[in-house]
């Protein structure tokens, strides 16, 4: 069988010159060439959404800023990935995930290993702008291996993409809209009486805060296991 030809296209990014396939987004050729573009919501092996807009990024000629997860590369396209514009609006969004949420770090199951917690680091964010919402959310501990805390979730629906194209489990997904808005198990039901939840353990893995973790576990033992996520990358290329 013969193989599909895929062209090969030129950009620059931040004035460096780069090839990429003509079917990549510019936050992967990004990455292939080690240059730094803040994320959350984004993991290789699982379809990009846009969520966090983090990875908001300058393109030559277009007036809005883009998310270089679901971008495509063009032809003489021109990219900037560091500038004070996009260093304002990225911390600016992450203050409002702050805001939105109890994100109290001295007292997180995943402090030191929190996704979110480091990007605040890298990207200089010393305060939050913004009033804190301070919601009062429920914490489902019904499974009897992990829990879900709704006041640490940032809704980045990585759960729930992985559940759904890796595990085929379909066990989250996300009710309701705006403040509102939650991740859930099957129709709203405790996750311990979930009839589809295999017990994988998959979601808590990909959870970048303490939203998802697994009882027992202290702050020193919550790091994330991903060792299989470069087997999610090999998974989602078969199945083109």
């Amino acid at each position: 069988m013969t193989r599909p030809t895929v062209r090969v296209k030129t950009l620059t990014i931040d004035g460096r010159e780069v090839g990429a396939r003509e079917d990549q987004t510019i936050l992967e050729v990004a990455r292939e060439n080690r240059i730094f573009i803040p994320t959350l919501c984004n993991l290789s092996g699982l379809t990009p959404t846009g969520a966090c807009r983090l990875c908001l990024v300058e393109v030559k000629g277009v007036n809005r800023l883009l998310p270089a997860c679901v971008t495509r590369v063009s032809e003489g396209m021109e990219v900037t990935v560091n500038s004070e514009r996009l260093e304002r609006f990225r911390r600016g969004i992450l203050e409002l995930v702050f805001a939105e949420r109890n994100h109290v770090c001295s007292v997180c199951v995943t402090n030191g290993h929190c996704d979110l917690q480091s990007l605040a680091l890298k990207l200089g964010m010393t305060h939050v702008h913004f009033p804190y919402q301070y919601p009062s959310l429920p914490v489902d501990a019904s499974h009897e291996r992990f829990v879900v805390d709704h006041n640490r979730c940032i809704l980045c629906a990585r759960c729930v993409r992985v559940c759904d194209e890796i595990e085929g489990a379909h066990t989250w997904h996300i009710m309701s809209r705006g403040v509102e808005c939650r991740v859930i198990t099957d129709l709203a039901q405790p996750w311990g009486e979930s009839e589809s939840c295999t017990g994988c353990g998959k979601c808590v893995q990909v959870c970048p805060t303490g939203a998802l973790s697994e009882k027992g576990k202290s702050v020193a033992e919550m790091s994330k296991r991903r060792q299989f996520l470069p087997y999610l990358t090999l998974m989602r290329e078969d199945r083109r």
